[in-house]
């Protein structure tokens, strides 16, 4: 457990693995999942050495918060850190309704997660979406109050753009941005990575086999659950799912001159964009978690990055990463 890299997220947050674990699979949009199983991976992330989990208040309408604490029963909770997202306002039927990022809302959603989660802090606290309705400094200023209290460890933010960054590090530290990140999601390279960088907020990459396209095990006639929104994500349709994994073929050449798999050469591209982002995997059985583990050992070298980024140019993908509707919650795409 001591060998697993380490990276610090930004200049004032927590350091974590190197590689993260992104839990939302487990219980939401990607149709079922076996929560023993989901547990089982949990645990072999942890005895591997992964010490970063990342999980939302609104995945499976608190589903995911009761599953990670069922996981982490006897385990040293100063060994791990937990970062959460909030805001997302859903329905009964799993409709999204919008966000709520308001003072009294970001506090009433914390201690439902503590709950949840029977914790008494969250190690990074983070709106899911910029609130329209609710000034940035707001919500920040609110989880300051919460960080003051002792009931969170350091502030995130996820999906925004770079004038809102700057924003909300005026009012207090931001540990790191979650955003998108994978060889076909690269436009926050332009002015939200910049300015992170500048500001010193770590970027927590999340989409880095874009919900499985590039993670080479897709097949055009694969049937989806109605549960799964790649059923009506743009990149998942018709020709461009054809164009796309063609895409993913070109990576497959690369990937077997490193002896290395699709997936773990996807993964290593975005771990090898800088020392300030980690990547975080959304492995929901323990097969798929060793494979990205395994992206840990591929050394991708000048002429290797070169070749990945000709396979698969910046810009190369067909089709949004969300539909219309949800693109317009992105202040990251504005």
């Amino acid at each position: 457990m001591s060998t697993f890299p380490t990276r610090r997220l930004g200049a004032t947050g927590p350091t974590t693995s190197a590689l993260g674990l992104g839990a939302m699979g487990m219980s939401d949009l990607y149709g079922p999942a076996d929560e023993a199983e989901s547990i089982a991976t949990i645990h072999a992330a942890l005895d591997a050495g992964v010490t970063l989990i990342d999980t939302g208040d609104f995945y499976g309408m608190g589903h995911n918060e009761l599953l990670i604490h069922e996981a982490l029963r006897g385990v040293d909770r100063g060994s791990v850190q937990i970062s959460v997202k909030f805001g997302a306002q859903r329905g009964p039927d799993g409709a999204w309704l919008g966000s709520d990022t308001s003072p009294a809302a970001t506090k009433t959603a914390l201690a439902y997660t503590l709950r949840r989660l029977r914790t008494d802090y969250v190690d990074v606290y983070r709106p899911a979406r910029l609130d329209p309705k609710v000034p940035i400094e707001e919500t920040v200023g609110a989880i300051a109050e919460l960080v003051k209290a002792g009931y969170v460890r350091h502030i995130g933010l996820s999906e925004v753009g770079a004038d809102t960054l700057r924003r909300a590090a005026a009012v207090h530290p931001i540990s790191d941005l979650q955003i998108e990140y994978s060889l076909i999601s690269r436009s926050l390279e332009a002015e939200v990575l910049p300015t992170a960088r500048e500001l010193g907020i770590g970027i927590t990459a999340y989409g880095v086999l874009s919900r499985g396209l590039l993670s080479g095990h897709w097949a055009a006639d694969r049937e989806l659950a109605g549960t799964d929104f790649r059923g009506h994500s743009p990149r998942f349709q018709g020709e461009n799912l054809t164009h796309n994994l063609a895409l993913v073929e070109a990576l497959r050449t690369i990937a077997r001159s490193k002896d290395a798999t699709v997936a773990q050469v996807a993964i290593a591209w975005v771990a090898a964009r800088g020392e300030d982002v980690v990547p975080l995997v959304g492995a929901r059985r323990r097969e798929r978690l060793a494979e990205a583990l395994g992206a840990l050992r591929v050394r991708l070298t000048p002429e290797d990055l070169a070749a990945v980024e000709s396979a698969v140019p910046a810009g190369a993908a067909r089709g949004d990463r969300y539909a219309a509707a949800q693109m317009a919650f992105l202040d990251s795409e504005r």
